[in-house]
Formats: structure tokens, C-alpha cells, sequence
């Protein structure tokens, strides 16, 4: 079988060839690399699970993930030391006991349901309460998946004279990217959440059997006092591996961790904020792990070092102001390309650098405290050190440096003894080149807004930019709030003309329609706004009327007030409330508003809880009988018609969508609206569905907190 042929291969060391021991009938190949390939599985498949299971009951999709990729990091790492000192400190038939048992203790945490009681109750940061939660929910189960894949290769190699197991880390990569292709395509929208948990418990319990089996097997035929000792003999394995080795272990996996987390970030951030887009660098990551691990074969030091060289510099200029203007499609293969560069230069250094099986466990240790700390860097210190991303330019530089420092540190390579030389020379100078262009963007790119700030929730810039609207052709200043790509809003800086709606909601847009249309049979309005953008909306606001806007971002509250004059200028009382919009209206009385809009979405990346059944029950629970709810649905990338629409059929509500085509000229861009109201009439039903049309009354997809799928609605 294909699995048997990937551990035949690796049962050689490369001095020569070794035959098995007696122990290793106790273990057939087979069995390890089924193993190994389920928990890895399994390793993966857990993670969107359970932080989707999650979401709404924290909001804010930014700070949810990033506090689930923390506690996946850390348990990863803990998975792995735990490897390392099992196979370094106990006996084998204990290691076996030991494992056995924890494995069996798992079971008791079965199935990985989180309990409604852990539902953010509001108020202060959250993260130490998801930590909390994901610890006692999918801690243990993930722990032991995460020292899986070194723990039995160490058994492996132990059992076997000669065996070089590292080939079974190509196939628990390949067992991740698996489940990470599979999960949005074949899981996600095929169960529910609930299923989705169920299934994986069950397949936990058979991996778990697998692996005690394996456990068994490996350990029962050596003798009490057995363990690393015996690896640890073998010739080449006597002397340790150097400290100045292990710091370039632990620099080459963060380096490639930090590039992950950092051209993740900017290309669905600053490139295109394309749904699922993720997938593509952690798959690319994936694919180099793999094919570094597999074989000699694929990296080739001076094939990819021309190759980084190209990558690096196409990256540092891309990252220029001035090229922003290039194509989507060719920005986002320029960086997934350069990524994948970059991935094999430092995996396949790693695998170069590979010690003896008998330093095994810590080898892989090193590496993943190195990717700990990568993702750390990327993920949660430079959003606290950066006001920009400014993270991908550092990884790239300390990937242009790595370079002159493998080269100088082994005695393989031809430059090692050409210090000084017109080859060294050479390439130290690109090195500096590519560091120095990088430091330029940085300057470039600070100098190009008014404001640059960030936080947990993102970078945001405020621009100021002249653009000639007059039919004279008299130029005018406009100021506009960035978070990456995306507008969150402009004004016209002119004090004739910065009260004027703009961006998406200009007066004959869908939310400008129905706000006229709701104030000329009712006055004074009460209207609440998910999401604050610049505060556009606050100018349809009359004496009277009063505003509630929801935020999750503190920040997009601060730059509202502090750079734009919205809600100064309003003739409405306008109040902001900080936190997920959803959550603070299930802690709010209901029956309360004339008109509700939702418009949290940030560009092309939704909040899906603010889309399910629960979420549209709970915003008609806070809207008057003849109220409107105005849901923006404007998106370059996912049809959410469906959705919304069988959202108003589950309702039992009348849907309208109203499109605009957007005008440049008055700083009005294209938008779509949605906005339901009951079938018995609600407030300017006339003008409403006079100025766009029906969404029928069946069909479309309903999502519910258990159910949702992005996938099935990419446009």
C-alpha cells in the first residue's frame, strides 16, 4: 500500500541499511503511518471547528481567531515537549502506560460540545475567558494529538536499527493539508456544528485506539530499562547536536512561522479580502513541510536561493505604494508564490541541519517553540509594537539575513570558504539591498496616510486625497478611513459639502431610502446602526430622532469623532456603544427602533453570526411592528442574497433588495441593500419596493449558529 512504500523508504538510515529488530514485528509500518496520519488530521479539522463553534458567542471574528491560534500554538508546543520527555525520562513499557492512560482520560472530555454557559457575558476583553473555555472544552484531546507525530516516530525509530523516520513528518503534513482543504469544501457545508463535533469525537476514540495499539506494540518487546539509550549509542549519535544548530533550528521555523501569519494577514487584509483566501498560504506552507521532509529531492539549495533572491526583491517593491495598482490576481500569486519560496528555503534548511533519530523529540521541539515564537511575533506582539503591518517586512528582511548566515555556518556550502570574496561580497550587498528596500516601504507607506493606528482588530489609516468633483472642475478634499483595502467610509472635507451622505449611503441608496421613507410617516425616529464606519449615517439624523451605533472596534469610535464631523454635525442625539453589536442587543430591552441597519461587514469578510436565523429572530425582537431592518450585503466576492433572503422567509418578513451603481463623481460608491420588514406593511413600503424589487419567498440557504457555509456561496 501507498503508506507502507512512504515508511519502507525511510527505513534506511544514510549510512546504510539496517534490519529490523524483533521489537518491530510488535509494530508493523502500517500502523504508524495510518496513525500519524489520522491524529494529524484530526489536528487540523479541530481548529476551524471549534472556532466557529465559538464565534458567536464572542464576536469580534479578528480577535476570536487570533486568541484561538495562540492556544493552538501553545498546546502544539506542549504536545511536543511532552514527547520529549516521555521518550528522554521513562522507561518504555511506562511511556506506553503513561500515553495509554492519558489517552483513555481524554475520553471524558467527549464530545468537544463548548457549554452555553461559557457565552460571553460583555464587558473586558474576553480572551483569557476563550483560553478558559477551549482549554477545558478540546485541551487535552488537542494535547495528545499535537505529540503524536514525534512521539511515534520515536518509537519507530527505536525499533528499528537504521530507521530514518523523518518521512513521517512529509505524511502528517499531508494528513493536515487534507484536512484543511477538506473541512470549508466537504465538512462545513454537508453538517452542523453539532454533527461536526460528534463526528470528530468518534473519530478521536478510533485514532485513540490506534495509537494505544501502536504504544503497545512498540514498547512491550524492549527490555524495562530501554529508552532513548539505546538510539542514543548508535555511531553519529554520541555527540549532541551544537547549541549554534539548535538557535538555527528554532530561526529557520520562525522565520517561516512569521512569514505564514504576516503575508496571511496582508493579502486578505491590504490585497484582496477574498473569503477562505487563508487557505492558500497555510496550504502552501503545508506543501513545503511536505515536500522538504519527503525527500532531498525537491530543494535544492541553488535552484531556490536565485529563486528567493526574485521573490524577496518582487516582494519588497510590491509592497511599495505605487504598485498597489497592480492586478488582484497578480499581487495575491506575487506573494502565495514568494511565500512558498521562502517556506522551502527555510524547511529545507531544517531538513539539512535534521540530527541523529536519537535527538529526534528535540529536534522537533525546537522547531515548533521556533514557530511558536514566529506566530507570536506575527499575531499578537506586532499589532501592540506596529502602528501598520509592518510585520511582513520584518520576516522578509530576517529571511534576506538567514541567507549570508547559512551560508557562513556550513561546511558544505561553496561560499563557506569564499569570505571576502567578490561571490560573498555579492551576496551581502543584495542582502542589504533587499533590507534597505524593505525599511523604505515602511517609511512609504507611513508617510501616505494622515493617521496610521492599530489594534487588536486591525490597522486602520485615515487619507486625505483631492479629487475634482465640481462640474467646473474645481478640486476638492475628501478624507476617507481605511482598515487594509477596504473603505470604511469618506467625507467631504469642504464645510459646504461634508454633511452629504457618501460611500454606501448616499440619499438614493437602500439605507437613504428607507430612512426618508421611515421619517416621513413617523417622527421623531429611533434608528440603530451596526456598525460605525465614519458615522455616515448620523447626517440623515433630525432634531428628535436618536441614533444608536454598535462598535466592536474602540478605535473606529475614536477616528469617528476625533477625524470626522458626522456625528459632531448631527441634529440627533447619537450614542455609541463599544462591543459586538449582536451581543449588546440581546443585553438591551427589545421592541425599540424604527429602522435597524446591519452593516458590520469588513469589505468582503462577513461575520457569519450576524447572518443566521438567531441573529435576524433577535434584530425583529428589537424593531417596532412596522419597523424596517436594512441589512448591506455589498460583496465582491459572496452572493449573501440567499441567504438573507431565506433568513426573511424563516421570519415570515417581505425582502427587498435595492442596488445603486455607485457614482464617483459625488463620492458615492456601488452598494446593495436588503431591507425586510412584515408582510402586513411596514414603514414606506410603498417607496421601498417602488425603488427596487421582491426577493422571492423560497429558496436560499438558511444559516443558523450551528450551520453556515461559505463555500457554498462564493459568486
Amino acid at each position: 500500500m501507498a503508506v507502507q512504500s512512504v515508511i519502507d523508504a525511510g527505513t534506511h538510515s544514510d549510512s546504510g541499511a539496517g534490519q529490523p529488530s524483533s521489537a518491530s514485528r510488535l509494530g508493523p509500518s502500517w500502523l504508524y503511518a495510518l496513525a500519524i496520519f489520522l491524529n494529524a488530521f484530526l489536528l487540523f479539522q479541530v481548529q476551524p471547528l471549534i472556532g466557529k463553534f465559538i464565534l458567536p458567542w464572542f464576536g469580534g471574528a479578528a480577535a476570536v481567531w487570533t486568541v484561538c491560534l495562540l492556544f493552538f500554538q501553545v498546546a502544539l508546543l506542549l504536545g511536543y515537549l511532552y514527547a520529549h520527555i516521555l521518550t528522554r525520562r521513562a522507561a518504555p513499557r511506562w511511556q506506553a502506560r503513561i500515553h495509554i492512560g492519558l489517552l483513555a482520560l481524554s475520553f471524558l472530555v467527549l464530545p468537544i460540545l463548548p457549554r452555553e454557559t461559557w457565552k460571553s457575558t460583555g464587558g473586558g476583553d474576553p480572551s483569557w475567558r476563550i483560553l478558559l473555555l477551549l482549554t477545558l472544552t478540546v485541551g487535552l484531546p488537542y494535547f495528545l494529538l499535537s505529540s503524536t507525530s514525534p512521539l511515534l516516530q520515536s518509537w519507530y525509530a527505536r525499533s528499528r536499527a537504521g530507521a530514518v523516520p523523518y518521512r513521517l513528518y512529509a505524511l502528517s503534513n499531508v494528513g493536515s493539508m487534507l484536512a484543511l482543504v477538506s473541512y470549508p469544501a466537504l465538512i462545513e457545508p454537508k453538517l452542523t456544528g453539532t454533527h461536526q463535533a460528534v463526528l470528530w469525537s468518534a473519530t478521536y476514540v478510533v485514532s485513540a485506539i490506534l495509537c494505544a495499539c501502536v504504544a503497545f506494540g512498540a514498547n512491550a518487546g524492549l527490555p524495562a530499562g530501554g529508552g532513548m539509550a539505546g538510539l542514543a549509542s548508535d555511531s553519529g549519535a554520541a555527540t549532541g547536536p551544537r547549541l549554534s544548530s539548535k538557535l538555527m533550528w528554532m530561526a529557520l521555523a520562525a522565520c517561516g512561522s512569521a512569514l505564514l501569519v504576516a503575508i496571511s494577514t496582508h493579502v486578505t487584509q491590504n490585497v484582496a479580502s477574498v473569503p477562505l483566501l487563508w487557505v492558500i498560504p497555510l496550504a502552501l506552507y503545508l506543501l513545503s513541510f511536505i515536500l522538504c521532509f519527503d525527500s532531498s529531492f525537491w530543494y535544492r539549495r541553488g535552484v531556490f536561493l536565485r529563486l528567493l533572491s526574485v521573490a524577496l526583491a518582487c516582494m519588497a517593491y510590491a509592497l511599495s505604494t505605487s504598485f498597489a495598482v497592480l492586478p488582484l490576481g497578480l499581487l495575491v500569486g506575487l506573494y502565495c508564490c514568494g511565500l512558498f519560496v521562502c517556506c522551502m528555503f527555510c524547511h529545507g534548511e531544517l531538513v539539512r541541519l535534521k540530527p541523529h533519530p536519537a535527538h529526534l523529540t528535540s529536534f522537533y521541539l525546537l522547531i515548533s517553540f521556533g514557530s511558536a515564537l514566529g506566530a507570536f511575533f506575527a499575531a499578537l506582539l506586532a499589532p501592540r509594537i506596529f502602528t501598520g503591518h509592518f510585520e511582513l517586512q520584518v520576516a522578509l528582511g530576517c529571511c534576506a539575513i538567514l541567507v549570508p548566515v547559512v551560508y557562513a555556518s556550513d561546511p558544505r556550502s561553496r561560499l563557506y570558504r569564499a569570505r571576502w570574496q567578490p561571490a560573498w561580497i555579492g551576496l551581502l550587498g543584495l542582502t542589504l539591498a533587499i533590507v534597505a528596500g524593505l525599511a523604505a516601504t515602511v517609511v512609504e507607506q507611513s508617510a501616505h496616510a494622515r493617521l496610521m493606528v492599530r489594534n487588536f482588530y486591525g490597522v486602520l489609516s485615515v487619507v486625505d486625497q483631492l479629487t475634482s468633483q465640481t462640474a467646473e472642475g474645481e478640486s476638492q478634499r475628501s478624507r476617507k478611513l481605511m482598515n487594509g483595502s477596504i473603505d470604511h467610509g469618506m467625507q467631504w472635507l469642504s464645510p459646504s459639502r461634508r454633511r452629504e451622505p457618501t460611500a454606501y449611503y448616499a440619499a438614493d441608496s437602500g439605507i437613504g431610502i428607507a430612512l426618508r421613507a421611515a421619517g416621513e410617516q413617523r417622527s421623531p425616529l429611533r434608528v440603530g446602526v451596526i456598525g460605525l464606519g465614519v458615522g455616515t449615517l448620523a447626517t440623515y439624523g433630525r432634531p428628535g430622532d436618536h441614533y444608536s451605533f454598535y462598535e466592536l472596534n474602540p478605535l473606529v469610535a475614536r477616528l469617528a469623532r476625533d477625524e470626522f464631523s458626522y456625528i459632531r454635525d448631527s441634529a440627533a442625539q447619537v450614542d455609541v456603544v463599544l462591543g459586538d453589536g449582536r451581543l449588546s442587543l440581546e443585553r438591551e430591552p427589545g421592541w425599540q427602533y424604527d429602522v435597524l441597519a446591519v452593516d458590520a461587514f469588513s469589505g468582503d469578510s462577513i461575520p457569519v453570526h450576524m447572518l443566521t436565523r438567531q441573529a435576524f429572530a433577535l434584530y425583529f425582537a428589537h424593531l417596532q411592528p412596522a419597523g424596517v431592518l436594512a441589512v448591506h450585503i455589498s460583496n465582491n466576492y459572496l452572493n449573501l442574497k440567499p441567504v438573507v433572503q431565506a433568513a426573511a422567509t424563516s421570519q415570515h418578513k417581505r425582502a427587498t433588495v435595492i442596488e445603486h451603481p455607485g457614482d464617483r463623481a459625488r463620492g458615492v460608491f456601488a452598494s446593495t441593500w436588503v431591507l425586510l420588514g412584515n408582510d402586513g406593511g411596514y414603514l414606506g413600503q410603498q417607496e421601498i419596493e417602488g425603488a427596487g424589487r421582491r426577493l422571492p419567498s423560497a429558496g436560499g440557504q438558511l444559516w443558523t449558529d450551528d450551520f453556515s457555509s461559505l463555500f457554498s456561496i462564493l459568486d
